[in-house]
């Protein structure tokens, strides 16, 4: 039976965003469906266009920073497997802990993020990682075409399969890897608590 390398803990920080990015698609929902005719259709749809284009940036900028977050875990990966000497010598990048996350998650990461209510967590990390390959901050709003903006996940997902295709990389599995998922205030009381014993 393969060793079980226990890697460090991904931590995932709140983004502050969230509620504001979908009320933002909440109300250009809203706004498309009361869509009235002639002059004043013009202007709804000129405001429902400028809505969707404010939380589409406010999922972009989301999706950066988890994907900031997971290139910092994969880092610390790569450096764990490195200072390892079973794991040294077998050729494994970031892109083998990206694919270990989003096609090999462990059962118990998985129950957790479910638990916190992601259950698209495979595409959000693999568009998350793709995205932070495009920009490492934020851009400016004005500095995206607005064609960008609308379709913005289909550039991160073909983002993310051009950095994952830029490397070849062995596949891991659960059965020698796991891995411990924390949001970060939940990552600080358990550093607490370690040190209180």
């Amino acid at each position: 039976m393969p060793t079980l390398h226990e890697l460090p803990p991904l931590i995932l920080h709140p983004f502050s965003d969230a509620a504001a990015s979908s009320e933002v698609l909440r109300t250009a929902k809203e706004a498309a469906e009361r869509l009235g005719s002639g002059e004043e259709a013009e202007n709804q749809s000129e405001q429902l266009r400028r809505r969707v284009l404010a939380g589409r940036f406010a999922e972009l900028q989301m999706l950066l920073f988890v994907g900031k977050d997971l290139s910092r875990w994969m880092e610390q990966c790569v450096d764990f497997t490195l200072r390892t000497p079973a794991l040294r010598d077998r050729g494994i990048v970031e892109q083998s802990f990206a694919e270990f996350l989003v096609g090999q998650t462990p059962p118990d990461v998985d129950t957790k993020l479910r638990r916190w209510g992601v259950t698209d967590y495979v595409r959000i990390f693999s568009r998350s990682i793709g995205i932070y390959a495009q920009f490492q901050e934020p851009p400016e709003r004005s500095w995206l075409q607005p064609e960008y903006l609308k379709t913005y996940y289909r550039f991160a997902d073909y983002s993310y399969a051009c950095w994952r295709d830029a490397a070849k990389f062995p596949t891991l599995s659960a059965s020698e890897f796991s891995f411990t998922l924390f949001a970060s205030g939940e990552y600080s009381k358990y550093l607490e608590a370690q040190w209180q014993t």
